[in-house]
């Protein structure tokens, strides 16, 4: 212990991934700091669905999606776009998507997911325990909707999910409006996951997490890091004022990762998937997240009111967010719950980018040619699910422990680039 204090490690990325691996690095001993340009979980763990999505252990990349592409992508309002302007950018990445849909590779991908998803929620207890806090997990499970889907399609659905050893229970609509009788009658079935947890606010979730790493003696830094140079014994965080030494550090970055270790020779297929919700006043007596199989998305009773989210767009971090996109989201809800006076108009609209990899899985893993530089980033929907999970394990690579789990699956090796621009050893094949 006295050794991890005298170690300081920078995490760069304030969202609920740094926050829950400075937090997990706190508590075993090292000094830690934790910095952000822009605030505590001002991006995606600010604005998600608050929906710890265990049950969400099939990668995007499935063959079925290729038929449905076309139309989803000329659809402007469409649960899948692209922006015209972006495409070329984004070709490279569907290029690598598609080479994921192979049956052995997908089948894989499953395995990464399932073993990350079904550590999440113990993780988080663990921690929360810890702090007293374990009143910020809502387990009520979660309800996936279906209103014109065959019931021969639905079970088959079913029957996938119970194949990978996921609680589910198969409800009819009379069952459904037991559980939650403000949803409409439009909804004839409904998979009803059991394991499943979900924040009333995930703001508040992770600002609880950040209070309890500063009570532990953890620092938080509201500035930006722009470059990490290796220097001897460490690394160099610098921004145009300032420059910082540390022992380790931990990118964790979300979609502005890629920027950060590409100068070292790392390049990733990372893109941003940029997610919307808008708020309505109330809940409308929901209990749990209800998401619809056919509308693409998902509606999470909260404290300020209902959250509907969803919707991915391929447009880059920088483009300004398109209103229209959230707006689209109403309608929607109007039409999955019975109250007839739901408003046409949110309360308020947000968006934010979801940091992507073509296989749907994070990259957690230390640099292969860069001793004490971690990665952890990439969890696109999963970020909130896998915040503790991947605290513990980026902690065990910090400590130079076996993890719980192989992270193969999740090294940065497995994307083939090229290493550091001062070494001329490609990475593991």
């Amino acid at each position: 212990m006295a050794e991890q204090k005298k170690q300081q490690i920078a995490v760069v990325g304030a969202g609920i991934i740094g926050i829950c691996c400075a937090l997990n690095l706190q508590r075993a001993g090292f000094s830690v700091t934790l910095y952000d340009e822009n605030g505590l979980a001002q991006g995606c763990s600010k604005g998600n669905a608050g929906h710890f999505a265990t049950e969400q252990i099939f990668p995007l990349a499935h063959p079925s999606l290729l038929k449905k592409l076309p139309g989803m992508l000329f659809n402007p309002l469409g649960p899948l776009r692209i922006d015209w302007r972006y495409i070329f950018k984004a070709l490279p990445w569907f290029w690598l998507f598609t080479k994921n849909m192979r049956s052995k590779t997908y089948s894989a991908n499953i395995e990464a997911l399932k073993a990350l998803n079904n550590r999440a929620i113990t993780a988080y207890e663990h921690l929360l325990n810890e702090f007293n806090l374990a009143h910020l997990l809502t387990k009520k499970g979660s309800l996936l909707t279906f209103e014109t889907t065959s019931l021969t399609h639905i079970k088959k659905i079913y029957n996938s999910f119970i194949a990978q050893g996921i609680p589910v229970e198969l409800l009819s609509a009379e069952e459904v409006k037991l559980l939650e009788p403000t949803l409409s009658a439009v909804i004839t079935h409904a998979l009803l996951f059991k394991d499943v947890a979900h924040s009333v606010d995930p703001y508040f979730f992770c600002i609880n997490l950040a209070e309890q790493f500063s009570a532990l003696g953890g620092k938080f830094c509201q500035q930006k890091i722009s470059k990490i140079k290796q220097s001897d014994g460490g690394y160099i965080l610098s921004n145009n004022q300032q420059t910082f030494f540390v022992d380790k550090v931990v990118v964790a970055a979300g979609a502005w990762s890629k920027s950060l270790i590409e100068p070292l020779g790392y390049k990733v297929p990372l893109d941003t998937e940029r997610g919307y919700h808008c708020m309505l006043a109330s809940n409308y007596g929901l209990s749990r997240p209800v998401a619809s199989a056919e509308r693409n998305f998902i509606m999470t009773p909260m404290i300020q009111g209902l959250r509907i989210a969803g919707t991915v767009e391929f447009a880059g971090t920088e483009r300004e967010m398109n209103e229209k996109r959230a707006f689209a989201l109403v309608p929607h809800a109007k039409a999955m719950l019975s109250n007839s006076s739901i408003p046409s108009e949110p309360s308020s609209i947000w968006m934010g980018c979801r940091p992507s990899l073509p296989d749907s899985l994070p990259v957690i893993s230390e640099a292969p040619y860069h001793p004490n530089l971690f990665f952890a980033f990439g969890h696109q929907h999963l970020g909130l699910t896998q915040g503790a999970v991947t605290g513990e394990l980026i902690t065990s690579l910090c400590l130079r422990q076996d993890a719980e789990i192989d992270l193969t699956p999740y090294s940065i090796c497995r994307f083939n680039t090229q290493a550091a621009s001062n070494s001329h050893i490609p990475f593991a094949q």
